[in-house]
């Protein structure tokens, strides 16, 4: 039995709003949702990468200790062979200056830092209390974290007695992951140049001169951090290590270690290593050798900030301090340490990679508009 057709102007039964014609999203809407799930698609991939870096550490860390030493001995590569040697005794003649100079910097600064570290750990201790003081009722709770952090030194001896076989295994880890470092520095420097032709080998043609050109960029900012960093950081020690000097403060040469190692984790790094040159000058000389040490952390801080800075590194990382501060604390959290170490370098790579394919994109546009 067939269903009688509705007569004009008879309900069907449905509801109201289904018999109206569909109404497409407002633009703006279609576009914030497409923006949305493009930013969500980022942060899912970034935040894998990140993960699988984080977990393969054994392996990636090696790789950007390697390549941040090839970016900075690079230079040395064209005047070695110019001068008749091969491209595999130059680079196995460059890696064995590395590991020397390496050993001699880090005997440098173990010798300084552990002959002054009880001195300085002193004068922290007596600076705090000389803080407490001043500090009136606020005082007697600061006097008493510090009685109990010294109270705590025999647990914490006991702790690391217990750890040491932790401490082998990581002893371990690090002589595997600076032996990888170096051989991927050597391999790095005899056959880097051949970077162009691997890629063009793998990458379909009208692709593979993007990578390079990324490849270039990411390099060249990696290698003026390294650079620029290292005299930077040199300069700073330098000149406070003397000031210190100057002022008859104890274990000058430990706190211009501290502050040469401080100087590869921009403004933190700066902050910590002044902070504690201050406190030991205060409590060795008191409150006016404290603020004419202040006063040179201030000057160098200043100099550096006005003109190393500028001149040395401008032309090659060209970072906008919050994206700095950003990506130390990023760091930081990630990987401890030796992520703020990494987070500037990393940064500074990643945006020259993004300032390549912006340019290639504005170039494409250019030529569709033409």
């Amino acid at each position: 039995m067939s269903a009688e057709p509705t007569p004009p102007g008879a309900s069907d039964g449905r509801p109201e709003d289904d018999r109206r014609p569909y109404q497409p999203l407002p633009p703006a809407v279609r576009s914030a949702a497409a923006w949305s799930a493009a930013v969500i698609l980022f942060l899912a991939v970034a935040g894998f990468v990140v993960f699988a870096l984080v977990s393969l550490r054994a392996a990636t860390v090696p790789l950007i200790l390697a390549l941040l030493a090839t970016a900075l001995l690079q230079p040395v590569m064209p005047w070695l062979v110019d001068r008749g040697l091969g491209r595999g005794a130059a680079a196995a003649l460059t890696c064995a200056a590395l590991l020397v100079a390496v050993f001699a910097v880090l005997a440098v600064l173990t010798n300084s830092l552990v002959h002054s570290a009880p001195q300085i750990a002193d004068s922290l201790r007596r600076a705090g209390e000389q803080l407490a003081s001043w500090l009136g009722p606020l005082g007697e709770k600061i006097r008493y974290a510090l009685s109990q952090s010294a109270g705590s030194g025999s647990s914490l001896v006991s702790s690391l007695a217990n750890g040491v076989l932790s401490g082998l295994g990581f002893a371990t880890q690090v002589i595997t992951g600076a032996v990888l470092a170096l051989a991927l520095v050597f391999f790095f420097l005899r056959d880097g140049h051949r970077s162009g032709d691997l890629v063009r080998s793998v990458v379909p043609d009208e692709r593979a001169e993007t990578v390079i050109a990324c490849g270039h960029k990411a390099f060249a900012a990696m290698a003026g951090f390294m650079r620029g960093t290292t005299l930077i950081a040199l300069i700073d020690a330098a000149f406070i290590t003397v000031g210190l000097v100057i002022l008859g403060v104890p274990g000058a040469a430990g706190l211009g270690a501290l502050v040469f190692m401080g100087a590869y984790i921009p403004f933190v790094g700066a902050f910590l290593s002044g902070t504690v040159a201050v406190l030991v000058a205060l409590a060795e000389g008191g409150l006016g050798t404290a603020l004419w040490a202040l006063g040179v952390v201030l000057a160098v801080q200043m100099i550096e900030g006005n003109i190393l800075q500028p001149v040395i590194q401008s032309r090659t990382v060209e970072l906008h301090p919050a994206t700095i501060m950003i990506a130390v604390v990023a760091g930081a959290g990630v990987a401890g340490i030796l992520g703020a170490l990494l987070a500037v370098p990393v940064s500074a790579a990643g945006l020259g990679v993004i300032s390549v394919l912006r340019g290639r994109a504005a170039e494409v546009r250019g030529g569709a508009e033409g």
